[in-house]
């Protein structure tokens, strides 16, 4: 059973529907110790090899060996900017499927969604592409090209969907679900009613095993096309955490946060601007944080010319800043929002009108009157009117259906469950959660927080699970 339906929980149901990647033999990786051990055992499936073997010694931009391993089976050099074809060949092998549901709460592609469709992707667009299915294939057939080498979330989105009807997975996923509930229980616990239901329904997520002591109870409810709520309970043996992390916005904790005019989604800006809420002769809206999605918020703005005062805590100089570590020439809008950060502070009037940075700054109120207070480093404090407010500071997943909201699964048991800072602890080879046999996660749950590289977890848990 898994928990989410975005690229990681789809890649997964691929793998786990009898789905088998194998060395394509005549074929020639650029890595040449990889090469070696692919050819030292071409006819056994890439699911059946030892992954820790196969993945020794590769480098890239994960920190996941088995995510650095698939990535490069399926896009062989393209970190130095080749086009070489994957060194996979899949083969439908449907005697090893393994029953599984995928549950999710919008349309296959989970967060994918909920993001403004005219938004462009981060990563290059090849990167987005699940296997067997290049992305730039299917945008071809759509008669579009690539903007930038990089893609529209719109676009992401109904590739997903599109994948999942047109590799057959749709039987397993069941849309409009929501999770309230995950919890161990003695497999003596459940009623023999339920587990004659689970032996002699064929389809079933049971494959009902008498040695299984423990199983998982997964309680929550369908929404309805009336709107209606219809409880379930699941029972099953394995259960897999999907769920990414788009779902709670970080908050700063500071006084008149929760007024009417403070918003924690880039959604609330578009709104206003449709509504003619706010317009180019507003007051201006504040923008809180320095990380992508401000930047996007800033773009939005300054498109629809609407005044921005951009508030951010760490120097326009510093390393850790997203901006200072993309090449210019792949995403000159976000280098424009860098440059504008720099010129154009309070301190000093830079180029560009309708736009006041200040760097080094955190909130200290939100006031009634939509008056905001703000400090400088060295305790200096301006208060600026202002329309409205975004605060874009991140976001945290939601497990308040795990036990202590899954806080006992973190690699630091003290912290709330954080992508970046303080991941599920997971083992690199079938990403299992080290506390919790049975449960895996996937994704930026674990750690895992580009596309290109969640797809190596699903590869680790499908290899786990096939193994059980």
């Amino acid at each position: 059973l898994f928990l989410g339906n975005g690229p990681s929980g789809i890649c997964l149901s691929y793998l786990l529907s009898g789905y088998i990647p194998y060395f394509k033999r005549d074929t020639l990786h650029p890595h040449p110790i990889l090469q070696r051990k692919l050819e030292e055992a071409p006819d056994v499936s890439i699911l059946d090899q030892d992954l820790e073997y196969l993945s020794e010694g590769l480098e890239g931009r994960s920190h996941s060996p088995v995510a650095l391993l698939f990535d490069t089976l399926q896009r062989p050099d393209t970190d130095f900017g080749g086009t070489a074809e994957s060194v996979l060949t899949w083969w439908h092998e449907t005697d090893r499927a393994i029953p599984h549901l995928v549950l999710g709460r919008n349309a296959p592609g989970g967060a994918w969604h909920s993001i403004e469709g005219s938004m462009i992707t981060l990563s290059r667009g090849e990167w987005m592409g699940l296997p067997d299915l290049p992305f730039k294939d299917w945008l071809k057939q759509k008669r579009r090209g690539l903007r930038n080498n990089r893609a529209t979330a719109e676009d992401i989105a109904q590739y997903y969907q599109h994948y999942v009807m047109k590799k057959g997975l749709q039987k397993n996923f069941r849309c409009g679900t929501v999770v309230t509930s995950v919890r161990k229980v003695s497999a003596e616990s459940i009623s023999s009613h339920a587990r004659q239901d689970l032996q002699e329904n064929s389809d079933s997520l049971w494959n009902f095993n008498e040695k299984i002591m423990e199983v998982f109870q997964v309680d929550g409810f369908f929404k309805t096309v009336k709107g209606d709520k219809e409880p379930f309970s699941i029972y099953a043996e394995n259960v897999v955490l999907a769920t990414g992390t788009y779902d709670s916005p970080t908050w700063l904790g500071v006084k008149g946060e929760n007024l009417s005019y403070v918003h924690h989604q880039l959604s609330a800006l578009e709104e206003a601007v449709k509504n003619n809420s706010i317009g180019i002769m507003s007051d201006p809206v504040l923008i809180v944080g320095a990380g992508l999605t401000a930047a996007d918020a800033i773009l939005f703005a300054h498109h629809s010319n609407i005044p921005v005062i951009h508030v951010f805590r760490r120097r326009v100089s510093d390393p850790g800043l997203i901006f200072n570590q993309l090449p210019k020439m792949m995403y000159p809008e976000y280098h424009k929002v860098h440059q504008m950060m720099k010129e154009q502070s309070a301190a000093c009037a830079g180029p560009y009108e309708c736009y006041v940075s200040l760097p080094e700054h955190h909130v200290l109120s939100f006031g009634k009157d939509k008056k905001c207070i703000f400090q400088d480093k060295n305790g200096c404090q301006k208060v600026y009117k202002i329309s409205m407010a975004l605060v874009l500071t991140g976001s945290n997943p939601n497990l308040s259906f795990l036990p202590n909201n899954g806080i006992d699964l973190a690699m630091d048991s003290d912290q709330p469950v954080n992508p970046k800072r303080n991941p599920i602890d997971v083992d690199p080879f079938t990403y299992e959660c080290t506390q919790e046999k049975g449960l895996y996660a996937l994704g930026p749950l674990a750690g895992d927080n580009f596309v290109r590289f969640v797809q190596g977890g699903a590869l680790a848990v499908a290899s786990s699970l096939l193994k059980k």
